[in-house]
């Protein structure tokens, strides 16, 4: 496959918006590394122009070599989504993280002769939430792990059933990036996550301690070499099951579980789908699966609303 003249000449003529002392010294290789991805996907020229581009300038000006082959890896990818779009939406940035991913595939193809794997499309239903007392029982099943274990386990927790993080959102969170209101709220507030999260007033007290064990460094998993690792996340549960009698850890689970939450003590949908960093409330549909309804009592006194 090869591109036709005039996407050939897009490319060529290809300036991003930045100083030219940013982009001159990884034009040519955004240039090169797209022409060759281009033609085994399905993105504009363009697009992957301006992914490549951006992950490019950011893994020069933090000194890595200037080779495609290094910027193109998953644990590279990863790292600018985490670190080099934090004042990016989360949408946005998951579609750098898309692209990218599939500019890689595609790389791969044309270098290795070897077709992209193929996709079969998830299934994007929630997990269902824990139960009150399953939950109970995770956290204190967590609670006796030795050492390091028991700090993770909590902190995965914290962030997930008391935050309503998502799993990629966990790896970054730093003790420091957690702050205490004057009325004594812990509240997580950093650009890079673009939206204000409140923690859950059942896990203050334990957010509050690891932040204070963590202090500048990562709240789960601080022990890692790069600040994002494939499974980072997935693989603490897999080598940690609890006992007989008690679900896995799923981190999936486990904010399925804030939001659930939340929903039954009716709480405004469009405030749980901004906490929640969704674009708007039509996202919680699914959820309301585990939300029953109000009986009559409790509707008609919510109709009726307060008295004069």
């Amino acid at each position: 496959m090869t591109l036709n003249s005039q996407v050939s000449a897009r490319i060529r003529r290809y300036r991003p918006r930045l100083p030219p002392e940013r982009w001159g010294p990884v034009a040519d290789q955004v240039r090169a590394t797209v022409t060759a991805a281009a033609p085994a996907t399905c993105y504009e020229a363009g697009h992957l122009l301006h992914v490549v581009g951006r992950l490019a300038v950011w893994a020069d000006s933090t000194g890595l070599p200037r080779d495609p082959g290094l910027w193109m890896r998953t644990e590279t990818i990863d790292a600018f989504i985490l670190r080099g779009l934090r004042d990016r939406p989360g949408s946005t940035a998951q579609t750098f993280r898309t692209w990218l991913r599939r500019t890689r595939e595609a790389l791969v193809w044309v270098q290795r002769g070897e077709a992209p794997p193929i996709r079969i499309a998830a299934d994007r239903r929630p997990q269902p939430p824990y139960e009150l007392g399953e939950l109970d029982r995770l956290r204190s099943w967590v609670e006796l792990l030795p050492g390091r274990a028991r700090l993770d386990g909590l902190a995965l927790m914290a962030l997930t059933a008391g935050c309503g993080l998502a799993p990629g959102e966990v790896p970054a969170v730093r003790g420091s990036d957690l702050r205490v209101t004057a009325q004594g709220m812990i509240v997580l507030d950093v650009p890079w996550l673009g939206r204000l999260v409140a923690c859950r007033s059942g896990w203050e007290q334990t957010l509050a301690e690891l932040a204070q064990v963590a202090g500048d460094g990562y709240l789960f998993r601080p022990g890692r070499k790069v600040e994002a690792a494939k499974n980072l996340v997935s693989s603490w549960p897999a080598r940690h099951r609890p006992h007989e009698g008690l679900p896995p850890l799923a981190a999936r689970r486990l904010r399925t579980t804030w939001i659930v939450d939340l929903l039954r003590q009716r709480i405004d949908p469009a405030l749980v789908a901004d906490a929640a960093g969704m674009r708007s409330a039509a996202g919680l549909a699914p959820y309301f699966h585990w939300v029953p309804p109000l009986g009559p009592e409790q509707a008609a006194a919510l109709l009726r609303g307060p008295r004069p």
